[in-house]
């Protein structure tokens, strides 16, 4: 007998009978599999499992933070500070002008005090280009924020330039703290002295580089934030966590704009624009989430250098810590090995999926026949995963994100009783045993979900399961429950009796 996708469709009323079984007879199905599982060898892990003590991991949710935004003028070491004050690598920092683009959020704590901190691009005036646009988020960084840091390179001291920051930061009214940066040593600090001249008191002496002096300036900028921010939205709820992924210049940055209503981020024809991720609450069709804009994923990531690099890596993180990934595919141009190894690295983190075919406006009918049949070939493997044609250029069909991602999530989110599975591998293994390998065939001795976000099940059995046989589970899931928009994994551990 051959096992895969030679098999048959599910016979009828297999759903039935199913929804049939109550949750007394079920029970004590479940009561009577885990007696003989006694007669097993079994780990602690094992019993942990059977005892239904596993749990799934929560969705974090967090109050509305006081926000510090750290602005200056290209290449003075604001993102480095960033890291030094989160204690990691986090912003991405490159000893060339013009890394940080965009305004990118991270979460602070010291002494007890949890705070937002916004990166932001070197400002310029009379910027031109995408130098005008990463200037005009850094201002809207201010605006946005209930104290600044004003950072500047004691090395070269006051500029122009540092001098027009001062006059954008006099008429916001904002609490500023100067930062004297690149201070290595006590021998430096007279230079740090002199930026008394910018008219914003007493210049707070730092090493981004080595750490130095910034506890002190962290100890000081407790007393400036409030306690309840003045400027950040309360979220309520928790909203859920959307990545944005893509190959680059496919539009992931247009989306976020489109959809948040203004110009969040840095758009520019220029690929590889955005290089840290970027949050944003959006309200789309009256539900608010939380989208997360990335670099664009290049082909060969370990050959890329520098900023480019890392801001591959911050997209990987980013998407773990998202729930669902909408990944955005350029209709215009054939589907590629870049857009299939991107959402194969979303089946690999375990995050709900929605597919986002982008440009659809430009689509004309010749390529939409090759766009069909190219779907159907490569994205064979997710035929399962939501989809959307959308513009994010216009905001065309925008608003049919919302089902997708509720639809994903809810898949990603469901679990089966324990019963229910049960009776669903009764009725398989009836009907379709597995094959027989080297002289034996395996038995499956009992299942459970073990998780769910992303759902997965645990199979105890007899002999090791053919990856088609544990494919065949998997589908046979998906035609009963949906899981429609999330992937499915099906975990075996081989059990052998005790010896007697």
């Amino acid at each position: 007998m051959v096992v895969g996708d030679e098999f048959g469709d599910i016979e009828a009323g297999l759903a039935e009978r199913l929804a049939a079984v109550d949750e007394e007879t079920a029970e004590k199905r479940v009561t009577a599999l885990k007696a003989g599982l006694s007669e097993y060898e079994l780990e602690d892990d094992d019993l942990e499992l059977l005892d239904d003590r596993a749990e799934s991991d929560g969705i974090q949710y967090f109050p509305a933070l006081p926000v510090l935004a750290i602005v200056g003028r290209p290449n003075v070491g604001k993102s480095m500070l960033v890291n030094r004050i989160l204690g990691r690598r986090e912003a991405v920092v490159q000893d060339t002008p013009g890394v940080t683009r965009d305004r990118v959020n991270y979460r602070a704590e010291w002494n007890d005090r949890k705070f937002t901190i916004v990166d932001t691009g070197g400002w310029e005036p009379d910027a031109k280009g995408i130098n005008a646009s990463v200037a005009a988020q850094a201002e809207v960084a201010i605006d946005l924020a209930d104290a600044v840091l004003f950072v500047v390179d004691s090395t070269v001291g006051a500029t122009a330039t540092d001098e027009h920051v001062v006059k954008l930061l006099r008429t916001t009214n904002k609490p500023v703290i100067l930062v004297a940066n690149k201070v290595d040593d006590a021998y430096q600090e007279p230079e740090a002295a002199a930026l008394w001249s910018l008219g914003l008191g007493e210049p707070w002496p730092v090493s981004a580089m080595h750490g130095r002096g910034v506890a002190d300036l962290l100890d000081h900028v407790l007393t400036v934030l409030p306690e309840v921010s003045a400027v950040a939205k309360d979220q309520v709820g928790g909203p859920r966590r959307v990545a944005l992924l893509g190959r680059p210049n496919v539009g992931k940055s247009s989306l976020l704009n489109k959809a948040a209503g203004q110009e969040r981020v840095v758009v520019n024809e220029m690929a590889g624009t955005t290089r840290d991720p970027v949050d944003e609450q959006i309200e789309i069709a009256g539900k608010v989430w939380t989208f997360v804009d990335t670099a664009g994923i290049r082909r060969r990531v370990h050959l890329q250098k520098g900023a480019d690099f890392y801001a591959s890596l911050r997209t990987t993180a980013a998407l773990e810590k998202a729930e669902v990934a909408v990944v955005l595919i350029d209709v215009t141009e054939p589907i590629s090995e870049q857009d299939v190894r991107i959402i194969d690295l979303v089946l690999e983190s375990g995050r709900a999926l929605v597919l986002a075919f982008n440009k659809w406006d430009l689509l004309d009918d010749d390529r939409r026949r090759y766009l069909e049949r190219e779907i159907e070939q490569d994205l064979a493997h997710v035929s399962w995963a939501p989809r959307v044609n959308l513009s994010a250029k216009t905001g065309r069909h925008l608003e049919k994100l919302v089902p997708a991602l509720e639809l994903a999530l809810e898949s990603w989110d469901t679990r089966i009783p324990t019963g229910k599975f049960n009776a669903l591998l009764a009725e398989l293994t009836s009907a379709h045993p597995h094959p027989v390998r080297g002289g034996k065939q395996p038995r499956i001795l009992f299942g459970t979900q073990a998780a769910n976000r992303p759902p997965t099940f645990v199979l105890f059995t007899t002999e090791f399961l053919d990856p088609q046989y544990r494919r065949f589970i998997a589908r046979r899931l998906r035609e009963l429950y949906g899981f429609e928009g999330t992937p499915i994994n099906v975990n075996v551990r081989v059990r052998e009796k005790r010896k007697r």
